[in-house]
């Protein structure tokens, strides 16, 4: 029996794999599985990024940046534009300001 991903993919994430015409880039099944992981990192990051916020001292918007480059070290799993998209999320997710520049 054949069962279709009942993922809901945010249009966040898909704009990610739009091209300047906006067609997608990838089949929708890429697009969710890249979504499902780039979902799980944020949540993992979240219990990291708010203890080292407490524990250190650091401000939201460094640990976030740290976060950020962590995800680009090589091997990396996720392609950049993830990489911001995850630290997006996870700044959502700690209800943390997301309008900060991650460069």
């Amino acid at each position: 029996m054949h069962e279709d991903n009942q993922t809901l993919v945010p249009d966040s994430f898909i704009a990610l794999y739009r091209d300047a015409r906006q067609r997608l880039t990838a089949t929708r099944e890429h697009i969710a599985a890249r979504y499902e992981l780039c979902e799980d990192l944020a949540n993992l990051l979240t219990d990291r990024a708010s203890t080292i916020h407490f524990r250190d001292g650091i401000d939201e918007a460094e640990v976030l940046r740290r976060c950020h480059r962590g995800l680009l070290v090589e091997p990396a799993s996720v392609a950049p534009p993830e990489a911001e998209w995850v630290v997006r999320r996870t700044a959502e997710l700690l209800n943390w300001p997301i309008d900060l520049a991650l460069d």
